[in-house]
């Protein structure tokens, strides 16, 4: 298992174990990760998932394809480290990830 660690806007950290091959996304649902709404299910089709990557992992995770890109640009407080969480496969090249919650979603 992994671990991955989300911060919310307040501060709050939630460390979950996640399994390799599901998303950021869907490991916060689970866990009842406040702020990441998930609308569309993780179609990459809204940016109500979206996070801030921490600068120590923005390698491991790689850029966004033009397709999340796209969907980026509805996102709240958009920034560099900026990822839809439902576009982040767990693997464990990514135990230790930290990803922070904006203070809203689109």
């Amino acid at each position: 298992m992994t671990k991955l660690t989300y911060i919310a806007h307040d501060g709050t950290r939630f460390e979950v174990e996640a399994e390799n091959g599901s998303t950021v996304m869907e490991n916060a649902i689970r866990n009842a990760v406040p702020g990441i709404e998930a609308e569309c299910g993780g179609a990459c089709a809204c940016a109500t998932c979206h996070v801030y990557v921490d600068e120590e992992w923005s390698d491991a995770v790689g850029e966004p394809e033009a397709m999340e890109e796209d969907m980026l640009d509805f996102a709240f407080d958009v920034r560099p480290s900026s990822r839809l969480s439902c576009q982040i496969k767990v693997s464990d090249e990514l135990d230790g990830l930290v990803v922070r919650v904006p203070e809203r979603q689109a």
